[in-house]
């Protein structure tokens, strides 16, 4: 497992082309799931014309690796990629990237599925908002107890 999991950048991401360098060489391979998000033009019923993401570097990638190597306990998968961008981005622009790879489906939907509502939920990232008495930096986690519980995840303990 020598490869790098999990990628936190400011440039776009080629969805075929992380897929092609997870699946690379492994034979036992035969699913591969991924989800991609995207900025869109609404929030809470407000328009948005721009999303910033900012990050701990190092703090970042150390709690999706763990989120990954947890995905690893429960689900009987190969391998996982994660790509999540920050900086300055805008509705349509790929926010954030993940893909499993697994030798039946079912496993491979269900990581995804798992690492996606993990990083919605606990990855620590902060966002700008534009407000009218100016910007200011929030937590980006969203609380989505709906989300966690559908693992057996409490938020207390996450």
């Amino acid at each position: 497992m020598g490869m790098p999991r999990v990628f936190i950048q400011t440039q776009d991401f080629d969805l075929s082309a992380e897929v092609a360098a997870l699946r690379a060489h492994d034979k036992g391979v035969g699913a591969v799931c991924s989800f991609v998000g995207t900025v869109r033009d609404r929030n809470d019923g407000q328009s948005v014309s721009t999303l910033e993401l900012e990050h701990y570097p190092g703090m970042t990638e150390k709690a999706i690796e763990a989120m990954i190597d947890e995905a690893h306990r429960r689900f009987d998968i190969l391998g996982a990629r994660v790509i999540h961008r920050v900086g300055l981005m805008q509705p349509l622009d790929q926010i954030v990237l993940v893909a499993v790879t697994s030798a039946h489906r079912g496993q491979s939907f269900q990581a995804c599925e798992f690492i996606m509502d993990y990083l919605k939920t606990q990855a620590p990232f902060w966002k700008k908002e534009q407000t009218p008495e100016g910007a200011r930096w929030v937590d980006a986690r969203v609380s989505d107890d709906a989300a966690l519980a559908r693992w057996g995840i409490t938020a207390s303990n996450a």
